[in-house]
């Protein structure tokens, strides 16, 4: 089992002067010891109180997991210095590239890729004792804040992404953690209970 916990939960609105301000969910993911965070966003102030509240300094941060390479998802990476990066296929560290694949080294986090978003988006899955299998997202799901809705299917499938690369890739990924998770958490969002499962 795979315990995880919050730090941040993403959001995406339009700021002031017509600047816009956005920042994923970050979790953090403990598997047989090892401690990851995910997708550490671009909120500098509330990534270190959600770590401070799981009471983790950044120095210890071994692992850094980025579901793409958008810069929202990944700014406060350089808040840990010690740790390796993991994208969905290479886990680098140092000057050395360590091909993976389907599951995180030594966790029982699986990887599934869920392009559409980016051509490179990576979904993590999880079994957890309170929530059964949890999808970590990414970008395959995300709103701005207010625009959230999970309970209609076709509307999930649907649902406009003004980012996306490609929109086939998008729904056949969409499509894919629905059949598979029980609760989804969102790149911006609040996490949901899946109810299309299967």
């Amino acid at each position: 089992m795979v315990e995880f916990q919050i730090l941040v939960e993403g959001y995406a609105h339009p700021g002031k002067n017509g600047e816009y301000e956005a920042s994923p969910t970050s979790l953090l993911l403990v598997s047989n010891g090892q401690r990851i965070v995910v997708d550490p966003g671009t909120n500098k102030k509330l990534l270190l109180a959600g770590l401070e509240k799981a009471g983790i300094n950044a120095d210890d941060v071994k692992s850094v997991f980025i579901t793409h390479y958008h810069p929202d998802h990944f700014l406060n990476y350089k808040l840990f210095p010690n740790a390796d990066l993991i994208d969905g296929q290479i886990i680098w560290s140092d000057e050395r590239e360590i091909f993976y694949s389907d599951t995180i080294s030594g966790t029982e986090i699986k990887v599934v890729a869920t392009p559409g978003h980016t051509e490179e988006n990576t979904s993590l899955l999880f079994e957890t004792k309170e929530f059964g299998t949890v999808a970590h997202a990414a970008d395959v799901f995300w709103w701005e804040d207010g625009q959230q809705k999970t309970d209609d299917y076709e509307k999930l499938l649907s649902h406009i992404d003004p980012f996306v690369t490609d929109v086939e890739k998008l729904k056949a990924s969409r499509i894919s953690i629905l059949k598979m998770a029980d609760y989804i958490i969102p790149g911006h969002g609040k996490m949901f209970k899946n109810n299309f499962k299967g």
